[in-house]
């Protein structure tokens, strides 16, 4: 065989053997995505999503009042409407914004003033964000926000006090509970696209969801556990595994539950029976359960709230407590959810996000630097060389270390492929992210990306088989392979960072092999 063709197999192999190292690697490292297929669906009883023995709805012109309400440690703006001419005393609903919204005048607009219509006086309180951020947030303190509203309501011109209700939406879903059980005074609960999981486990189930509707490769889903199962960057997010469900066994309000068979974020199906679960096993059966044809997140269609849902929430709310268990307990479209929302399994050995950032920015260091110094000394030898030239005409300067031939552009492709490596995956993670939560599809940055990124990943490999061989055949003809302190520490610095961010790419799955 030609010396040539066996040096390209000899190098094919050796990548073939880094690369199967590396999918060991990762997969030992954990943990793996394998969520539970749901065996247990739920059934409608009817399609129809009519609520039996509510009352004929009015059709009341509305009017609105911008008041402010007085909270614990500051106030917040709220806006009321109400139907003008509709018989008194009245229901009244609280909204509860959920995580995408937080001021009234662009939150439940639409809902606020369709319930109105229809005879219930409806108040929007604006987000308390005094102590609400993406890294912290406090359910039972916000429940305790919203409970001033509620008050306030009851207190209200023409409101029955005792038909104050609150509709809850999405993370909404989380606070709700906590009022009803806090305020046994509550006459009802509206859960809309509520997650029902505690919130690591509905991030998770949302991401599935979303990257198998985006066409995402396999190996994508290693990324899920890893990144929600770890503590982030930065510290807080102590909500993440807040458990709403014993303030929901708790709950002895009628409940109206419903979701939209479109909404990926949701466990549309486990979100309910674990509503219907809990409510019974506390003796509390007035639960009314609606799922809506073709619906996204917050009940809507074409971004607009779906008119048959407004109305169903009408008919509900006034013909209270009897359409509380006037059934049937679950109807509407059938709703389909794959995989069930499950604990999220925790990393073994980067589960912190601190450390995390600081190995992957360490390792880049050690890569960078190196060439900084490197660079720094052959200027000053430089530098160094002309002096001596000038104070000793005709003699040469004594020339400094050097790397032999082929080595030093081997080092230098090397530690700039891995580095590129983690910024393309990082990339891709963001861009998939976004094409994800915005139900998008694009091959060309799903597929063509993660392939990018694993070409890259596969090339680093290559590059440093051809490298290690250029070593090998420098030592085999006596040469030093980094002659200097400099050259050396260089050498181990870059040989150290570049293992680090390969055993970090392994991790998040870019050389795996479906082991």
């Amino acid at each position: 065989m030609p010396h040539g063709v066996r040096r390209g197999y000899g190098v094919l192999a050796s990548s073939v053997l880094g690369v199967l190292l590396l999918a060991v690697i990762g997969a030992l490292m954990g943990p793996s995505w394998s969520p539970a297929p749901v065996t247990d669906p739920i059934l409608v009883q009817t399609a129809s999503t009519a609520i039996t023995g509510a009352p004929a709805l009015g059709h009341y012109r509305t009017r609105a009042t911008v008041v402010t309400v007085q909270l614990a440690a500051t106030t917040v703006k709220a806006r009321i409407v109400e139907p003008v001419g509709a018989p008194t005393p009245r229901p009244g609903v609280v909204f509860v914004h959920g995580a995408g919204t937080g001021q009234f005048t662009g939150a439940f607009v639409d809902q606020a003033e369709r319930l109105a219509e229809d005879g219930i006086v409806t108040m929007v309180p604006d987000k308390n964000l005094q102590n609400y951020s993406t890294r912290n947030r406090d359910y039972v303190a916000m429940a305790a926000d919203y409970e001033r509203s509620v008050d306030l309501l009851r207190h209200w011109p023409g409101v029955d006090p005792d038909a104050v209700g609150v509709y809850a939406e999405s993370e909404g879903g989380w606070i709700a509970p906590i009022m009803a059980v806090k305020d046994p005074r509550l006459a009802f609960v509206a859960l809309v696209s509520a997650p029902v999981v505690p919130p690591r486990q509905q991030v998770a189930f949302a991401i599935d969801n979303y990257l198998r509707n985006t066409g995402v490769p396999g190996g994508v889903f290693r990324a899920i556990p890893r990144a929600a199962g770890m503590s982030l960057p930065g510290g807080g997010f102590d909500y993440v595994d807040f458990d709403v469900r014993p303030y929901v066994r708790q709950v002895t309000q009628p409940i109206f539950v419903a979701y939209g068979t479109a909404d990926a974020s949701m466990p549309v199906i486990q979100g309910a029976q674990q509503i219907l679960a809990d409510t019974a096993a506390s003796g509390n059966h007035a639960v009314t359960v609606r799922y809506y044809e073709g619906a996204d997140h917050g009940l809507r269609v074409d971004k607009q709230v779906l008119p048959q849902f407004m109305d169903d929430l009408s008919g509900w709310v006034l013909g209270l407590p009897g359409t509380g268990t006037s059934g049937p307990v679950v109807a509407g479209a059938q709703p389909v959810q794959l995989y069930l929302a499950a604990p999220v399994p925790q990393p073994r050995w980067l589960g912190d996000g601190d450390v995390l950032v600081a190995i992957v920015m360490g390792a880049a260091g050690l890569i960078a630097l190196p060439g900084v110094v490197v660079v720094g000394d052959r200027v000053v030898r430089g530098v160094v060389g002309t002096v001596r030239r000038r104070r000793r005409p005709g003699r040469p300067a004594p020339q400094g270390p050097r790397w032999p031939s082929g080595i030093a552009w081997r080092v230098a492709a090397v530690g700039a492929g891995v580095v590129a490596t983690v910024v393309a995956l990082v990339w891709y993670l963001v861009a998939i992210a976004r094409i994800a939560m915005d139900y998008q599809h694009n091959a060309l940055v799903v597929q063509g990306g993660w392939l990018l990124v694993r070409g890259l990943g596969i090339w680093v490999i290559v590059a440093i088989v051809l490298l290690a061989r250029r070593m090998v055949d420098v030592r085999a003809k006596g040469g030093r392979i980094a002659p200097g302190i400099v050259r050396l520490a260089a050498t181990w610095c870059i040989g150290l960072g570049t293992a680090t961010l390969l055993v970090i790419l392994a991790y998040w799955g870019v050389y795996q092999l479906g082991i």
